[in-house]
């Protein structure tokens, strides 16, 4: 942060309540197993700044999550409400556990749990949750279900991300790959190129990175690479993500090796990779859609693409950071690459409150709207300041924050001089 601080006036007060999260709220999870044994699971939700508006941000299930993890996280989460101009805080929630290995009505009674250790601390005017890695709609659905039994009332501005019939917006599940494919082509278009002459390599292929590959498709891109947690596959020729998303929902593993219709079945001309061979393929853009720290200080200096579009949160580290930068590598931020999400978590919490709905043309209208606008703010300070992107975004977030703060007082104000 302290290179950020030289590019903006920042009163001590600010840098000292940005330096540390607000609050961090711990819980032990005690859960009824299917076979009648209890399983006790370490959660978090950690409220880092709330100066502009309600902490907002999602919830993991992963079984490295760690408080430290959920602390940088609600960060980002604070930064990159900013960065948009969204008029929340930021936090971020975890529980410490591997999903895969429980049944469904297990990860229910884990969901509900979770909801009632921090039913006190979350609210729609207070902290707002949202999906993160390994949660979706249906564990949204169970945990706003949740907080309204303990309320007595409907309450679904409490949660975003929620399924459509609970509350939730029209827009929100494709919101992140889709918000992260118009940033991209923005940067394109900036650079005087065109879709179809690049060529693009994904990995991660949940929510945000599957809705990416598809829509960035049928846009002309030519995706020559997709990895889940799994592994990876290779085409020269390009891979449609379609029919190699519908064959991963049946056996839940990721294969190009068959592009299925109904029963008519044609062998396509993959190869498979590992997931670090496909981080350091020769393509014009490579999408980090999977999870933090997967380009470091080790690895950076073997990335063969032009440009990276970070859909993660954190996929490249500080260290990395400046190998790329030293390489002269464009990176797009996450901060920007990926505010689709929370910019259409807005809008649902939005329409939850005002208890109307939207199409799903007026939610992509303002999706696109905000996002134009703020990424090619950011866009033009990098280029004007010569600077990073991520510095520029970084700028522009934490100067609104900085701002709201001495609207507060800062200590030249108490001391009778402005500054």
């Amino acid at each position: 942060m302290a290179d950020i601080y030289e590019w903006l006036e920042v009163a001590d007060d600010s840098r000292h309540r940005l330096g540390q999260p607000k609050r961090i709220h711990q819980a032990s999870l005690s859960v009824r197993m299917d076979d009648g044994s209890l399983r006790v699971f370490p959660a978090w939700r950690v409220q880092y700044d709330d100066t502009r508006g309600p902490t907002k941000g999602g919830i993991r299930f992963h079984p490295d999550v760690t408080e430290d993890e959920v602390a940088t996280l609600s960060f980002w989460m604070t930064l990159k409400c900013a960065a948009v101009d969204l008029p929340f805080g930021g936090a971020k929630g975890g529980i410490c556990v591997d999903p895969k290995t429980l049944s469904r009505m297990e990860l229910e009674r884990l969901s509900r749990s979770y909801i009632r250790a921090f039913h006190d601390v979350i609210g729609p005017e207070r902290d707002i949750p949202a999906p993160d890695v390994n949660t979706n709609a249906i564990i949204m659905g169970w945990m706003v279900d949740e907080y309204a039994q303990i309320e007595r009332r409907h309450v679904p501005g409490v949660i975003t991300g929620k399924p459509l019939g609970l509350g939730g917006s029209i827009g929100r599940e494709q919101a992140t790959g889709a918000g992260a494919l118009q940033v991209l082509d923005m940067w394109v278009k900036r650079q005087h190129q065109e879709p179809g002459d690049l060529r693009v390599a994904i990995q991660g292929f949940g929510n945000a990175g599957q809705h990416f590959a598809r829509l960035a498709h049928d846009a002309g891109y030519n995706i020559v690479a997709l990895s889940d947690s799994q592994g990876a596959i290779y085409s020269e020729e390009g891979l449609d993500p379609a029919p190699i998303l519908r064959h991963k929902n049946r056996t839940r593993e990721l294969k190009g090796m068959v592009y299925c219709d109904d029963s008519v079945c044609d062998a396509a001309q993959t190869q498979p990779l590992s997931g670090d061979d496909l981080l350091e393929l020769d393509v014009d853009v490579l999408v980090l859609a999977a999870l933090e720290n997967q380009i470091t200080d080790a690895n950076a200096d073997r990335v063969r693409a032009g440009a990276i579009v970070e859909i993660a949160n954190g996929p490249v580290s500080t260290g990395g950071d400046r190998v790329l930068q030293d390489r002269n590598i464009p990176v797009i931020p996450d901060i920007i690459a990926n505010a689709g999400g929370v910019i259409v978590s807005h809008l649902e919490w939005v329409q939850n409150r005002m208890g109307d709905y939207w199409s799903g043309e007026a939610v992509e209208k303002q999706l696109r709207r905000r996002l134009e606008r703020e990424a090619n703010a950011c866009f033009n300070l990098a280029e004007e300041k010569a600077i990073p992107l991520r510095t520029a975004a970084y700028i522009q977030g934490v100067g609104r924050i900085v701002d709201a703060m001495a609207q507060q007082g800062t200590q030249g104000y108490f001391n009778g001089h402005h500054g």
